[in-house]
């Protein structure tokens, strides 16, 4: 029997529709801008811990849903969880961040393993599940991933923060062997997406924070070539689950990406003029972002003159709003509040 086609406005937009107020969630809108978050995060003790345990990241999850009402959830995880699920080192330093033991050579992946992902990842599973339960009956459920190019950075510099040069150096030399880290974290990637749906997810997320650092040729064969792979994979299985890519950076091989994905949603970040982004974009795919993130931070009338703008440009065709990155920490939780109520009034 085929599935009821669901009319929530997240997947409306998805589908193809346009709406004259468009739904809106916002990347890491859970997250340590919230106290209740850091409550959170103080019980659990560490971050993988807040990640791995169903209800801490339900909890973490629904915190934003209350306050803001948001048009879809997005599972609280992180796009780590793929290699520490495949067996590397992963540590969540305080005043650090991620910190990983480097894989850097072809016999460094020979400690990695596909069979042992859904074992160490089945509480994330669990979480959505859980969450397919317990979110709001018109609010969308978002699963996600790090696109290979983006988890394979970090796995190979062993943190952020490096300018991956070490990463850049490998993926474009011939014959190094970096594709079979790709090849693996496409497989890992397929499986943990297909997991979440089959869990209950309704949309998956791919995001490709560093897609922006390639030449044309590596964006091809590093973002483009991996994401067609992965969506075709999730589409043969679910065809009528949307899947969103988020190449951030990337400029105007946002077109290339889309056309070449098969990708149902762009995630926009905030270079992309949403005037171009109406001309060139809109007329392919679903449209989501872009409001600057700092914008959100300073709040008051330039967050208003932004977010109008934006709504201007792009509520005329299929789109959703979100920003051009995630919220940062330092954001005040009524600027968030203050976004929401002005895109809800949209177009009063």
């Amino acid at each position: 029997m085929a599935k009821p086609i669901s009319g929530k406005k997240l997947l409306c937009a998805l589908r193809g529709e346009s709406m004259a107020c468009p739904p809106f969630w916002l990347m890491r809108q859970a997250g340590r801008y919230l106290p209740e978050y850091r409550e959170a995060r103080r019980k659990a003790g560490d971050f993988l811990t807040l990640c791995y345990t169903p209800e801490f990241a339900v909890e973490v999850t629904l915190q934003p849903l209350r306050r803001y009402g948001m048009d879809a959830a997005i599972l609280f995880s992180d796009i780590l969880v793929i290699p520490d699920g495949l067996g590397q080192k992963v540590e969540f330093r305080a005043g650090e961040g991620p910190v990983l033991e480097p894989v850097r050579r072809p016999r460094d992946l020979n400690g990695l393993a596909l069979g042992r992902l859904g074992r160490h990842l089945s509480p994330v599973y669990e979480a959505v599940s859980m969450l397919s339960q317990t979110i709001p009956e018109q609010t969308a459920l978002i699963g996600f991933a790090g696109a290979p190019w983006t988890v394979a950075t970090y796995m190979v510099e062993g943190r952020g923060g490096t300018g991956f040069k070490i990463a850049l150096d490998w993926a474009g030399r011939q014959g190094g062997g970096f594709e079979h880290l790709i090849d693996l974290l496409v497989e890992a990637t397929e499986q943990h997406l297909l997991a979440q749906i089959d869990a209950g997810a309704e949309v998956v997320q791919l995001f490709d924070t560093w897609a922006g650092l390639l030449d044309e040729r590596g964006f091809q064969r590093w973002v483009i070539e991996p994401t067609a792979r992965i969506t075709a994979v999730v589409k043969a299985r679910h065809a009528d689950v949307p899947v969103i890519g988020f190449p951030r950076g990337c400029g105007a091989r946002y077109i290339d990406y889309v056309k070449e994905t098969g990708v149902d949603g762009i995630g926009l970040d905030s270079d992309v003029s949403p005037d171009w982004a109406r001309d060139e974009l809109q007329p392919l795919c679903t449209v989501q972002g872009n409001l600057d993130n700092q914008v959100l931070v300073a709040g008051g009338e330039a967050l208003d003159r932004q977010a109008r703008r934006i709504l201007a440009a792009l509520s005329g065709g299929p789109f959703i709003f979100n920003l051009g990155h995630g919220v940062v920490p330092e954001t005040p939780p009524e600027n968030v509040a203050r976004l929401a109520a002005l895109i809800r009034q949209w177009p009063a």
